[in-house]
């Protein structure tokens, strides 16, 4: 459920110093906060939304215009001192989720974006992209499995979100000295969380990521390795039957391409034999970031 406010629009004017007309202006213009309304139709504002008001009345008291204000919380800075109000976010994002996943689902570009915009306000760049879009794209593939929504609700729904997360993602700034590496899921292989996550990750420690996702034939995956001659790819599994045949491609494609380092991961990684484990050691980078640091940093020592 929603989260109700509690504090009227004269309330929260007199609690942060500032006219009732700013407020709007803010609400209207960045879409920072969007405050319940009550059966009048009177703004009611959560403590949530109060301390992000605050947050931004200080920042604009430190001599940073409204719209750079904004621009650092959507950095994350805001997200970094909303300690207090952790275990509250976290229901709000999920809560955010919903309410993009509906906008989507009516075909409500705008607001969708709009509520994309305020999720900034609140939350981290990883955040947004693997708790809520991340997830959305998830959810989205399930309900289209189940038959509750249609290929075109599916595919606008889609389209938005990985254009949002590859948007996001390149906004990361990357290392020239660093090589550049491909990502993609593995055969048969639908689910792109993984992926994602591990992309950020590469993403974070100043790698160029060519970000292919799922669904690329095998011929052409071997295509754009020779146009791109990366010095690293990796392949992300969920699914144990994938990881296994992936595996198994990857073995193929080191042969073809020798001075690449191909790596396999994800959450299937650890549910398949020991003996197929053992076979496939060298390419196997597990499913946690400190086992990623201690994969690439062999790898980069051996190149």
């Amino acid at each position: 459920m929603p989260c109700e406010g509690k504090y009227n629009i004269k309330a929260v004017s007199k609690m942060l110093g500032i006219q009732a007309g700013t407020l709007r202006a803010w609400e209207r213009r960045y879409s920072i906060v969007q405050p319940h309304r009550n059966e009048a139709g009177h703004r009611l504002y959560t403590d949530e939304q109060v301390y992000i008001l605050k947050w931004l009345v200080n920042k604009v008291d430190q001599g940073f215009t409204i719209s750079q204000a904004v621009d650092v919380a959507q950095n994350g800075e805001l997200y970094k001192e909303a300690a207090p109000f952790a275990a509250e976010n976290t229901d709000r994002a999920a809560e955010m989720g919903n309410l993009i996943l509906a906008a989507l689902l009516s075909f409500q570009e705008k607001k969708a974006n709009d509520l994309l915009s305020q999720a900034f306000s609140m939350y981290n760049l990883e955040k947004v992209i693997i708790d809520i879009l991340g997830t959305l794209l998830v959810r989205v593939g399930h309900l289209w499995e189940e038959q509750k929504i249609t290929v075109a609700h599916e595919h606008f729904t889609s389209s938005f979100l990985r254009s949002k997360i590859g948007q996001l993602i390149q906004w990361l700034p990357s290392d020239p000295y660093l090589p550049k590496v491909i990502a993609g899921c593995g055969l048969d292989e639908e689910h792109e969380l993984g992926l994602l996550m591990f992309t950020l990750f590469l993403r974070r420690k100043g790698f160029e990521v060519i970000y292919l996702g799922h669904g690329i034939p095998q011929k052409d995956f071997e295509v754009v390795i020779k146009e791109v001659e990366p010095k690293m790819v990796f392949f992300s599994c969920t699914i144990a039957d994938s990881s296994t045949k992936t595996l198994r491609w990857v073995e193929g494609l080191q042969k073809h391409f020798p001075d690449i380092a191909f790596g396999v991961g994800g959450a299937a990684i650890s549910h398949i034999p020991s003996e197929v484990q053992k076979r496939y050691e060298p390419f196997l980078i597990g499913n946690a970031k400190v086992e990623w640091d201690d994969w690439i940093s062999q790898k980069l020592k051996n190149k």
